[in-house]
């Protein structure tokens, strides 16, 4: 049996850096996580970080590594019309955004969180929530080891994700979602071979999207929009470089790099919101009370956002003894969230061929990408939403 003030459920960015926060604000946490650490260091997810993730990372001091190894972009590129139209972030915005994979953001952490001897405990099981409507709720879990634990909290954080305990833990007439399915599926490749431009390429092409990122300057992120009921034993790695071939090309020409495939995975897309994002002591973050669609580059940002705003709310409850941002926290996320998931759709909806719309629906999406690519307002829209808006 353990006592501690926050009870975090997941290693991801959005617990860890919640947990790191509590710390520089002399609030005790217990981080629990069911995967081995070696998986969360590894686990590849997203890898742009708008301008606010990049500015609370290096304030709180674990952006080092990131500073001296991601790297920054001010701009990238619409991709019609076989010609690329390049929205100008920097230029709009007076912001970037930062290239620096979500594992490296979790190792960093990590190895923060090692550094001050700040306790997580991985591969925990059985995890079960109890006392959620009461001010001393606690969770019970199996160790590494499988021994029987209790964990007794003031406040319970659920960073565990879509697919998480802390959800299904609210009695479900408390909550109301809000979910909508695409008829589409991202394949994504990681691939050893140097990126074949230097900014990320957004491509609305009639064989459907496709996007051209990166993780390094060695390492080269690729996705494909398909089918969801697509199999990935279907996709070779030459079918799929042949279809990247066919979705990025351009009138003028380009050369994409090819190189050993290192990874490749289908992921459904949906968006995804409960409210409210809050239950007695227990408060949702990230993946737990909201998916976005990959489009918007959101994700890991909005939950980094959750965060922030939560670790205020709860040095406030627990330091303070003032309920007042605890009660609204939910309110308060809710309002970026919908902004986020507004945008994810938008991009989304603009840039990927749907297999239900017909002619005039796809004249529309080609009106809208001329429209954004040429209007200084429109692209000055996407390009504030891009970078990230303020987290207060």
């Amino acid at each position: 049996m353990t006592d501690t003030q926050v009870g975090i459920i997941g290693a991801g960015p959005a617990g860890l850096v919640l947990s790191y926060l509590l710390h520089l604000e002399g609030i005790d946490a217990v981080v629990l996580e069911a995967r081995s650490r070696e998986y969360v260091e590894k686990r590849v997810r997203a890898g742009v970080c708008e301008q606010p993730t990049v500015e609370l990372l290096r304030e709180i001091g674990v952006g080092e590594r990131m500073a001296a190894e991601g790297l920054p972009h001010h701009g990238l590129s619409l991709r019609f019309d076989g010609a690329d139209h390049r929205i100008d972030l920097t230029a709009l915005t007076g912001k970037a955004i930062t290239v620096y994979g979500q594992q490296e953001i979790v190792k960093d952490l990590i190895a923060a969180h090692a550094g001050k001897g700040l306790p997580i405990e991985f591969e925990v099981s059985d995890v079960e929530l109890h006392d959620l409507d009461t001010e001393s709720p606690r969770v019970t879990y199996r160790d590494a080891e499988g021994n029987a634990r209790e964990l007794n909290c003031a406040v319970i954080a659920g960073c565990d994700g879509f697919h998480g305990v802390s959800r299904p833990s609210i009695p479900g007439v408390e909550l109301t979602a809000y979910d909508h399915q695409y008829p589409f599926a991202w394949l994504g490749v990681l691939a050893r071979t140097p990126p074949s431009h230097e900014e990320l390429i957004y491509t609305h092409h009639e064989r459907g999207f496709a996007l051209h990122s990166m993780r390094s300057p060695e390492i080269t992120r690729l996705y494909l929009q398909v089918d969801p009921a697509e199999r990935i034993e279907n996709w070779s790695d030459d079918r799929i470089w042949a279809e990247l071939e066919q979705r990025l090309e351009t009138k003028e020409g380009f050369s994409l790099r090819e190189g050993p495939v290192l990874e490749k995975s289908i992921t459904p897309m949906r968006s995804f919101v409960v409210e409210p994002m809050r239950y007695g002591r227990l408060f949702l973050a990230g993946d737990a009370a909201h998916i976005v669609p990959p489009t918007g580059a959101k994700g890991m940002n909005l939950a980094i956002a959750d965060v922030r705003n939560l670790s205020r709310a709860l040095k406030a409850l627990l330091r303070d003894k003032d309920g007042e941002l605890a009660a609204s926290y939910s309110d308060r996320c809710l309002r970026r969230v919908w902004r986020a998931e507004h945008f994810s759709w938008y991009m989304t909806s603009m840039l990927h061929t749907d297999p239900n719309a017909d002619a005039f629906q796809r004249r529309l999406q080609l009106s809208q990408l001329r429209y954004t690519a040429s209007s200084t307002a429109a692209a000055t829209s996407l390009a504030e939403n891009y970078v990230g808006l303020p987290f207060e």
